[in-house]
């Protein structure tokens, strides 16, 4: 993921580019073509991933009581395969596409958010905590199921987590403890984790993130920043 400025974006119904990156949706797959460079230290990230969706929900769901930021799950079922030529790394797996947007920079509208999806039975389960900075926090709790129906179910109480690396606070929600089982990204203010919880009867397997606006917005994250993500504008580019 490299950050570039609005000139590098084109896009039209069936294709979103950004610099070099593309990823396109050919009637059926969403593949996307990556060709990045890791940062801090310099080498080319290079390859395809290709999303088969088995569910396409045509629905939007508010994060706020103003519905100024929407969440969109394109395809909350599915199967994955990555095949990366540079580093040399390849899986299959399930596949998840999901969208966000607004009417605001993200850090203005929301102080931070919780979000999983744990694969079940014929099924997926997708749990959205917002906290925003207007109105009051809001939960989503839904299950998709593979005939398309969407059904939402109760949402049990939440329940911490080892707070990460740099401190950062994990919450889920389950019926028992939940477990973490692998850390995938540690950020100052973002984690993104496996974990397994019990949810709505089942024991499931998911991904989860955790999400600090406030941790986001402070002026020493905003120095990291360039340092774990490079950027490429018009004036200015860190590599």
């Amino acid at each position: 993921m490299t950050e570039r400025s609005s000139a590098a974006l084109s896009r039209d119904r069936d294709t979103f580019a950004i610099g070099p990156s593309v990823m396109r949706f050919d009637g059926q797959d969403f593949i996307i073509d990556i060709d990045e460079k890791a940062f801090p230290l310099i080498a080319p990230v290079r390859g395809q991933v290709r999303i088969s969706p088995s569910l396409m929900p045509a629905r939007s769901f508010a994060l706020d009581d103003a519905s100024r930021h929407v969440w969109q799950p394109i395809a909350p079922m599915g199967r994955i395969e990555v095949s990366m030529q540079s580093p040399a790394l390849s899986w299959q797996g399930h596949g998840y596409v999901d969208h966000n947007r607004g009417l605001e920079p993200i850090e203005n509208g929301f102080g931070a958010w919780e979000w999983s999806r744990s694969d079940g039975r014929n099924r997926s389960l997708i749990l959205f905590d917002t906290q925003p900075r207007a109105g009051a926090a809001r939960q989503l709790s839904l299950s998709f199921l593979k005939d398309g129906r969407i059904e939402p179910f109760a949402a049990p109480a939440r329940q911490n987590m080892p707070r990460a690396f740099w401190g950062m606070p994990r919450q889920t929600r389950s019926e028992h403890k939940p477990k973490l089982l692998r850390t995938l990204e540690d950020a100052p203010f973002y984690t993104r984790n496996m974990i397994s919880s019990h949810l709505d009867g089942e024991e499931m397997m998911g991904v989860h993130e955790s999400l600090s606006l406030d941790r986001f917005n402070s002026p020493i994250v905003q120095r990291m920043l360039p340092f774990r993500m490079p950027r490429v504008g018009a004036s200015r580019a860190f590599f």
